[in-house]
C-alpha cells in the first residue's frame, strides 16, 4: 500500500480541523503548547493514579502507545508515521471526547485541540 497520498490527505484535513476549532473559538494554534498540553498530568477524575495522553500514548508521538486498562497497543499519533491520523474529523471528534473526558476529567476546549492537532502534525521522524 503507498501511504504518501495518506500523508499528504492528514497533512490537509489537520487545518482543516484546526480551522474548524478557531471558528469554535480557538485562537492561533501554538505547538509548544500542544506539546506540553501531551505530556501534562491531570488529577484523575476517578481520584485514581494521575493521567496524561502520554499515559496512554506514550512520550514520543512517533511511536506505538499501550493503553493503561486493556494494555492494547495503540499506532502512532503523529501522521508522519500513522497517516491516516486527522483525515476523519468525526473519529478525531469521538476520540478527543472520550480521551479527554478520562484524562482530563473534561472535554478539552476547542484551543487545546488545536494545540494538539497541531503538535502532532509537525513531529517528524
Amino acid at each position: 500500500m503507498n501511504l504518501a497520498p495518506l500523508a499528504v490527505a492528514a497533512l490537509l484535513a489537520a487545518p482543516g480541523l484546526i480551522d474548524a476549532y478557531r471558528a469554535a473559538g480557538a485562537g492561533a494554534p501554538d505547538a509548544a503548547r500542544g506539546r506540553a498540553f501531551w505530556t501534562q498530568s491531570f488529577a484523575a477524575p476517578d481520584g485514581g493514579v494521575a493521567r496524561a495522553c502520554t499515559s496512554c500514548h506514550g512520550p514520543d508521538p512517533l511511536g506505538p502507545g499501550r493503553h493503561v486498562k486493556t494494555g492494547e497497543v495503540l499506532a502512532a499519533m503523529a501522521p508522519a508515521v500513522e497517516p491516516t491520523r486527522f483525515t476523519d474529523p468525526a473519529e478525531v471528534e469521538k476520540w478527543f471526547k472520550r480521551n479527554c473526558k478520562w484524562t482530563v476529567g473534561r472535554e478539552c476546549t476547542p484551543q487545546e485541540k488545536a494545540d494538539v492537532v497541531l503538535f502532532l502534525t509537525e513531529v517528524k521522524r
